[in-house]
C-alpha cells in the first residue's frame, strides 16, 4: 500500500495539480447545443497562453477548461480514427478545391467575360492565349495566397490556444463565407474579397490538417495517415477540374462558373458540421490539462476504449512525459523556435519552399491555360485536366503503401530526379510548339499532355505529401503549432510567388520557365540528400534523437522508461469475486496524471513496457 501523501508527491513533481477554471462560455455561434437536443456539448474558456506579439489582443481568455466528446460509442476504434481522418482530409479536398476552381474558371467564357472584360488584349488572343493581362490574372489567382500566409501565422496561437478540431471549425467558417461572396460575384473585386476571405479558411485549414493527422494516427502509421490527407487535396483538386468540366455544358449562363462555387460552399457547410462531433486530439487534450479526456480519447481512437490496455497506457505515459519535458523548458518562443531547434526549422522551412518552386502550383493554377495554350480547345483541356487530375491522386497511392516502409528521404530524393526529367520534357516540346501554326500543334499538344500527366503522378507521390507529412512531425508538442505554421507560411510565401510570376514568365519566355523551375529541383534533391534526416520508424516523442537534441532525448528516454501506472481493475479482482469496487473509466489514468479528486490509496501498481512499435 501506498502512503497517504505519496499520490501528493507524485503528482507535484509531475506538476500536474487540478486547475481552477475561471467559467466562460462559447459564444453559440460555435456551439450546436441549441439546436441539436439529443447531445450534451459545453465548452468553457479561462487564461492559457502566452499573448500574441504581432496582435493587440490576448487569446487567453477565450481557452476551453472543460471538453465534452459528442461521438457515439459505437464509434470507438477504427470506425473514429476514420471519421476522424476523414474530417481532416475534407480540410485539404477543399485545399485543392480552391486551386482547381479558379484554374478551371480561367478558360470559361463567361467568366472571362464577366470578370476580365476591361483587362483583355489582342495580341495575346492572337498568340493562343484567354487574352487575359497576365498580372491582372496573377493578382486574382495569388491573392488568396497572401491571406493564407497571415492566417497560417494566426493558426499557430488558434491551434493551440483553442484545439486542433476548434481550428478546423473556424477554418470552414470563413471558406463558408468566401464561397458566397464568390458565389453572388458582380465584378472582378468583389470575387478578389471572396477569394481573400477563403485564404484565411484556406491557410487555417492548411497549418492545422496536419497536425491533426499526425497526433491522431498510429506511430508506426503516420505518413500513411498524411498522405490519405495528401490524397483529399488531390483529389479536391479533381473533383473541381471535373466540376468545371460538367458546368462548361451549361454555357452561355453564367452557371458555367458560379456552380462550381456552390459545389464549394456545400463541401465547406459538411466541414463545418462535421467538427461538432468528433474528438479533440489526445495529445492537445493532455497537454493542456484535460489528462482524463485525452486518455479516454486516445483509448477510444486505438484502442477498444478500455484505457487499462498497457499499449494505450504506454502510450499516454511516453505523450504525458514529453509534454512534463517541454512544459519545463517552457513555451517555444518564434526565436527559440530557431535557435533550439535549427535543423527542424531548416528542415520545415525547405521542404515546403522547394515543394512550391518544384513547380506544382506553376501547373495546377494555370493547367487549363496550359493546354489550350499548347492547342486544345476549351472543352478538350477542361476534359484533360480532370484527367491529369485523376493521375496526380493516383500518384499518392504508392506514398500510402511506402513512405512508412522506406522512408521519407528515398521518394524526395526520386521525386526530385523525376521531376527535373519531365520538366525538361514539357519545357523542350513547349518551345517546339510555339514556333508552330495552330493547326500542327496538335501532336505537340498530346505530347505536352503526358508529360504533364507524368510530373502530376510522381510529384502526387514524392514532393506533394512529404512535405507536409515532415512540418506536422518533426517539431516537439511544445512548438509543433509556430514550428508548422512556419513551415506552411513558408507554402503559402513560395505559392504566393510562383503564383504570381507564372503568368507574365510564360508570357515572356514560355516554355524556358520550365527549365527555370527545373533548376530547382536539382537543387532541392542534393539539398535533401546533405541536409534531411530520415524520420520514419520513431515515435513522435522520439524524433529528437533523430534530429541530435541530445539533452531533450536523453530526458525523454530516461523518463519513459518502465514505470509504475494504476490499474484499478487489477485491484478490484483481487477484492472478490462480489465486486467491493465498481471500476469505471475514469478511474483507469495513469498515476502521473491523475488528479486528487481521482486518486484511490487502495489501488495497486503494475509496470508497464514501453515498445517503440506499439505507441500511437
Amino acid at each position: 500500500m501506498r502512503q497517504p501523501g505519496a499520490q501528493q508527491d507524485v503528482l507535484n513533481h509531475f506538476s500536474l495539480l487540478s486547475i481552477s477554471p475561471s467559467q466562460r462560455r462559447w459564444p453559440s455561434i460555435l456551439s450546436p447545443s441549441t439546436f441539436l437536443p439529443p447531445f450534451h456539448f459545453t465548452v468553457s474558456t479561462t487564461l492559457a497562453i502566452h499573448s500574441l506579439p504581432i496582435y493587440a489582443f490576448s487569446m487567453e481568455k477565450f481557452k476551453p477548461t472543460s471538453y465534452t466528446s459528442r461521438y457515439p460509442r459505437w464509434m470507438v476504434g477504427k470506425p473514429l480514427l476514420i471519421a476522424s481522418s476523414a474530417l481532416a482530409s475534407l480540410g485539404d479536398a477543399m485545399f485543392g478545391y480552391s486551386q482547381g476552381s479558379i484554374a478551371a474558371n480561367q478558360v470559361q467564357p463567361s467568366f472571362i467575360n464577366r470578370m476580365f472584360g476591361k483587362h483583355i488584349t489582342m495580341d495575346q488572343i492572337q498568340n493562343g492565349d484567354t487574352g487575359v493581362d497576365p498580372f491582372v490574372l496573377a493578382i486574382t489567382v495569388s491573392c488568396l495566397n497572401i491571406t493564407a500566409l497571415f492566417a497560417a501565422l494566426l493558426s499557430a496561437y488558434i491551434c493551440d490556444a483553442l484545439g486542433r478540431r476548434m481550428s478546423v471549425r473556424i477554418g470552414a467558417i470563413f471558406y463558408l463565407v468566401a464561397s458566397f461572396f464568390q458565389i453572388f460575384a458582380p465584378n472582378l473585386a468583389v470575387l478578389i474579397v471572396g477569394r481573400s476571405i477563403q485564404g484565411i479558411g484556406v491557410g487555417m485549414l492548411s497549418m492545422t490538417v496536419p497536425i491533426l493527422q499526425c497526433e491522431i494516427a498510429p506511430g508506426h502509421a503516420r505518413g500513411l495517415f498524411v498522405s490519405i490527407e495528401y490524397l483529399c487535396l488531390n483529389a479536391g483538386y479533381a473533383l473541381s477540374a471535373w466540376v468545371g468540366y460538367g458546368f462548361f455544358f451549361a454555357m452561355p449562363s453564367e452557371i458555367a462558373w458560379r456552380g462550381p462555387y456552390i459545389v464549394q460552399a456545400a463541401l465547406a457547410f459538411i466541414l463545418l458540421s462535421w467538427t461538432f462531433f468528433l474528438p479533440e486530439t489526445p495529445r492537445w487534450l493532455i497537454k493542456n490539462g484535460f489528462q482524463k479526456e485525452g486518455l479516454a480519447v486516445l483509448a477510444d481512437l486505438h484502442g477498444t476504449g478500455d484505457i487499462s490496455d498497457q499499449v494505450i497506457q504506454s502510450s499516454y505515459l511516453e505523450i504525458l512525459t514529453a509534454i512534463e519535458y517541454e512544459e519545463a523548458l517552457g513555451q517555444a518562443s518564434w526565436m527559440q523556435l530557431l535557435k533550439s531547434y535549427p535543423r527542424r526549422s531548416v528542415v520545415g522551412i525547405t521542404c515546403q519552399l522547394f515543394a512550391q518552386f518544384n513547380g506544382i502550383n506553376a501547373i495546377l493554377y494555370y493547367l487549363p491555360e496550359n493546354f489550350t495554350r499548347a492547342g486544345f480547345t476549351v472543352a478538350q483541356a477542361l476534359l484533360y485536366s480532370g484527367a491529369a487530375a485523376l493521375l496526380y491522386c493516383a500518384g499518392t497511392i504508392p506514398t500510402m503503401l511506402g513512405i512508412d516502409k522506406w522512408g521519407r528521404r528515398p521518394f524526395l530524393l526520386f521525386g526530385s530526379a523525376a521531376l527535373a526529367a519531365s520538366l525538361a520534357v514539357i519545357g523542350g516540346l513547349q518551345f517546339h510548339s510555339s514556333d508552330l501554326p495552330p493547326w500542327e500543334r496538335m501532336p505537340t499538344a498530346n505530347g505536352i499532355f503526358a508529360a504533364i500527366c507524368i510530373y502530376l503522378f510522381i510529384y502526387g507521390a514524392t514532393w506533394g505529401p512529404a512535405p507536409w507529412l515532415l512540418g506536422a512531425e518533426i517539431f516537439p508538442l511544445r512548438a509543433r503549432a509556430k514550428g508548422m505554421a512556419m513551415s506552411t507560411i513558408t507554402n503559402w510565401i513560395s505559392n504566393f510567388i510562383i503564383a504570381f510570376i507564372t503568368p507574365p514568365l510564360f508570357s515572356a519566355i514560355d516554355g524556358g520557365y520550365y527549365f527555370v523551375l527545373l533548376g530547382f529541383c536539382t537543387i532541392s534533391g542534393i539539398f535533401v540528400y546533405l541536409v534531411y534526416p530520415e524520420t520514419a520508424f520513431v515515435t513522435l516523442e522520439q524524433l529528437g534523437s533523430v534530429f541530435g537534441d541530445t539533452n531533450e532525448s536523453l530526458a525523454i528516454s530516461a523518463a519513459t522508461t518502465p514505470r509504475q501506472s494504476i490499474d484499478v481493475r487489477a485491484q478490484a479482482e483481487k477484492m472478490g469475486a462480489a465486486g467491493e469496487k465498481e471500476v469505471g473509466r475514469s478511474e483507469m489514468i495513469e498515476e502521473v496524471a491523475m488528479p486528487p479528486s481521482l486518486a484511490d490509496d487502495g489501488q495497486t501498481l503494475h509496470d508497464v513496457p514501453l515498445n517503440g512499435n506499439d505507441m500511437v
